[in-house]
């Protein structure tokens, strides 16, 4: 086997990714492409980058694939406990702050960022970005991975505070398609990003989960029409045989 192969099956997971937390006037918007890489070899092109924590709380995760999800786990874990123990849901900020907790003890350690999103009865819609090191951000909106460099201006331009979803319509239907579209521009750009879009809506009303396949999102500027792979190709009916008479 070529040298440079094997060691690139052999790097560890990493999400060269993109993921995206966006507030709106009651609720969050959580989004993520679905790509996970050893070194340049994909190794899961529709892998789940939004792991839910509580029935409120959800995070996305970028970086190191094991890291992120050891991290989720225990913060899921302590969350179960926590809501045991005080006879009612944990908010987004304790949710974040466990997160965070995790992330800056082990600092020297784990290789990830993540954007924790949720709805509380206290404080509604909560974004809280905790990129590698464990600082902890609440911001409107949250952009991470290695996406994210191609998104700044587009979030300068098209995120304004306090948007309510028909106020969104401006981007397009839903305030969800803003996110999509954030996601498909960082997948045109960004060779570590892809797959699919998965996104997550969090509000009083609860969750709802959406998933948009690759050749259903928006091109840009250059890129390719989505082609038939050649598994397709091989699955299709053979044709019907001429007839040479």
């Amino acid at each position: 086997m070529n040298m440079d192969l094997k060691k690139d099956l052999d790097a560890p997971h990493s999400m060269g990714t993109t993921i995206i937390g966006v507030t709106y006037n009651g609720g969050v918007v959580l989004g993520a492409d679905s790509r996970t890489s050893t070194g340049v070899y994909v190794a899961n092109r529709a892998s789940d980058k939004i792991t839910q924590l509580t029935d409120n709380v959800y995070v996305c995760r970028s970086g190191s694939a094991a890291d992120s999800q050891i991290v989720s786990d225990y913060v899921r874990y302590f969350l179960h406990q926590h809501t045991i123990q005080q006879g009612q849901p944990a908010t987004v900020k304790v949710a974040a702050n466990l997160v965070r907790l995790l992330s800056y003890n082990n600092k020297d350690i784990l290789q990830t960022g993540m954007i924790v999103g949720g709805w509380d009865k206290y404080e509604g819609g909560k974004i809280y970005g905790i990129p590698l090191g464990g600082t902890i951000i609440e911001q409107p909106f949250s952009i991470g991975g290695s996406g994210s460099s191609y998104l700044y201006g587009f979030f300068d331009q098209a995120w304004k505070e306090g948007m309510t979803k028909d106020e969104a319509e401006l981007f397009d239907i839903l305030l969800q398609q803003l996110v999509v579209k954030a996601v498909s521009l960082a997948i045109a750009r960004d060779g570590a990003s892809g797959g699919v879009v998965r996104t997550v809506i969090i509000n009083s009303e609860g969750v709802t989960r959406n998933f948009y396949p690759g050749d259903k999102l928006p091109l840009w500027h250059e890129e390719l029409e989505p082609q038939n792979s050649l598994l397709d190709i091989l699955n299709a009916s053979s044709p019907e045989p001429m007839n040479i008479q």
